[in-house]
């Protein structure tokens, strides 16, 4: 069973909503449980962006111009989902968002049942690992978990070296994408955790619906 640090981890954070698309996407290459690369950029909306998405993740109409749309981006996005498996925080909203641009990738590694599988995910899910493994706090929002477990100087000085100018807080795409491989980091080098699977990580990123699913089709617990 392949150790976690073996497969190649994909952290994404995207900006954006169903009606203008991602119009800003943040990546984290994670590779022997180390940042190997990071990538970010603003992204063409596809529909114009309103005041209040804009108060939010601090991106404006004017600050898209110029820029090319995420859809030039399959390419990349296809070659990683060949090359590893993906992560966020609250996936669900990730891959609804690369389903918007892109339905399917091309036959990608399946590390939950074996084999291949013509899908974005399944996804490692740093939200539902730490209702998992920390059931009962009070809140499993990305920023809060990164601060009520004393990861804030940490995620800081990743902060520092790899966001560009401007885009250093929360809800800018890299910045949350580093918190969410702050938390997937610090989990897996819990007493207990050092040496889980890559198929640990995603079984346990599973929603209660997803696991009854899986259990009735037979192909996800021997």
């Amino acid at each position: 069973m392949d150790n976690w640090r073996e497969i190649p981890i994909y952290v994404i954070d995207f900006e954006g909503c169903p009606r203008t698309g991602v119009i800003e996407y943040g990546v984290v290459e994670l590779r022997d449980g180390e940042i190997e690369s990071c990538h970010t950029r603003l992204c063409a909306p596809q529909g114009s962006i309103d005041e209040r998405e804009a108060r939010l993740h601090g991106i404006r109409q004017q600050d898209t111009d110029g820029c090319t749309p995420f859809s030039d981006e399959w390419e990349q996005f296809r070659s990683w989902r060949s090359a590893g498996v993906f992560g966020a925080h609250h996936a669900l909203i990730e891959h609804g968002l690369l389903k918007r641009h892109w339905c399917y990738p091309s036959n990608s590694p399946d590390y939950l049942r074996g084999g291949e599988i013509v899908d974005w995910g399944p996804w490692i899910d740093t939200r539902r690992l730490y209702e998992n493994v920390y059931p009962g706090l009070e809140t499993y929002q990305l920023m809060s978990l990164v601060d009520n477990f004393g990861m804030q100087s940490e995620l800081d000085c990743m902060v520092d070296r790899f966001c560009p100018e401007g885009r250093r807080r929360a809800h800018c795409a890299l910045y949350d994408a580093l918190a969410s491989v702050v938390l997937l980091v610090r989990l897996c080098k819990e007493p207990g955790y050092e040496e889980v699977s890559i198929k640990w990580l995603l079984e346990h990123s599973l929603s209660s619906a997803e696991k009854k699913q899986a259990a009735r089709q037979g192909d996800l617990f021997e």
